[in-house]
């Protein structure tokens, strides 16, 4: 059976190698722990995992246990009896029983309470749980993956993780690179999330210029994955030609690959040497002492200027303009410019 990876984009050297470990543990029952920083993508490899498990029929139940106050986490990992607490109105299984026969995904297990700790090694050493508020023991045939983006062995060394514990789920480590370590994924990646992101809103799907090619592959995406897609997802709004260029990069992308952004405009009241600030004298003689109007004539005697001086070659009016392409056309049609 080839290896089914789907949903996770990329061919880079550092890839292949976690897919070669995940080939040969994902038909085992061992248990795996799966770190890397935030957003890399740590689930969509673990339910690869799943899928090329032996388990692959049966449920894949992931438990984000940051996010479930501690309070809470217990009753929803081991599940409880009616009358357990306050709200327990019905019994109700937690998710070790749902998973039963599967996978559960323990998601961020380095958040989990210390006092909880040790019921989950209870879990994987003896496969049994017990009900918050129960009486009887229930076994269970599970297999678990759990994820971090902390370093285990630190917070072991601090005492806020269980020694044990951290034993029982690194048999088989398995560590997701970040993205800034997986060289040309950066652009297959890029190119996958611009081109739905931009399918998704009925529009053209953007190319990106060779520079900020570049500049995506040498930006070091401290939030990964994750940042990357959002970025792709914010372009494909703003961006108002067919093309990504250097200029719709985000200031820190263009710092971080030692670029200055393009400086502010001088400040109105003092004005460059040489140069006189239009006045309300002229508004009134060229503008029919109207602002709109003056502006107006304005903005047409430099678009007229930029295609004289470009003999008529609208990306080179559009660059001298600081425009994009698309949007001098548009100003080109809408004062009726060319015949």
């Amino acid at each position: 059976m080839s290896l089914n990876v789907e949903g996770i984009i990329g061919n880079s050297t550092t890839l292949r190698d976690v897919f070669s470990i995940l080939e040969k543990v994902a038909p085992t029952d061992s248990t795996v722990l799966v770190t890397g920083e935030s957003g890399t993508g740590k689930e969509l490899l673990v339910r690869a995992l799943h899928r090329n498990s032996k388990r692959r029929s049966q449920p894949f139940v992931p438990v984000n246990c940051g996010a479930i106050p501690k309070e809470l986490l217990e009753s929803e990992l081991f599940g409880h009896e009616k009358g357990a607490f306050t709200h327990a109105v019905r019994s109700r299984p937690g998710r070790f029983e749902l998973a039963d026969g599967g996978t559960i995904f323990l998601d961020e297990i380095g958040e989990m309470d210390f006092s909880l700790q040790v019921k989950i090694l209870r879990v994987l050493q003896e496969k049994e749980i017990e009900r918050v508020g129960g009486t009887q023991i229930k076994k269970v045939d599970v297999r678990i993956v759990a994820a971090t983006n902390r370093d285990l062995e630190a917070e072991v060394a601090a005492g806020r993780f269980r020694e044990d514990l951290f034993y029982r789920l690194n048999v088989i480590p398995l560590h997701l690179p970040p993205l800034r370590e997986r060289g040309g994924d950066v652009l297959l990646l890029a190119s996958h999330f611009l081109k739905r992101f931009c399918q998704d809103k009925s529009r053209d799907v953007l190319k990106f210029a060779d520079q900020t090619r570049d500049m995506l592959v040498s930006y070091s995406w401290p939030g990964n994955v994750r940042e990357l897609e959002n970025f792709m997802e914010r372009l494909s709004i703003l961006c108002d030609g067919d093309e990504v260029g250097i200029d719709d990069l985000p200031e820190k992308i263009l710092k971080s690959v030692g670029l200055e952004p393009k400086k502010k405009a001088v400040d109105i009241a003092v004005g460059p040497a040489g140069f006189s600030w239009p006045t309300l004298d002229d508004m009134s003689e060229y503008g029919d002492g109207e602002l709109k109007e003056f502006l107006d004539r304005i903005e047409t005697k430099l678009l007229l200027e930029a295609l004289q001086k470009s003999a008529g070659v609208k990306n080179k009016a559009a660059e001298m303009l600081g425009v994009k392409r698309t949007t001098l056309i548009e100003k080109i049609k809408k004062k009726k410019l060319e015949s």
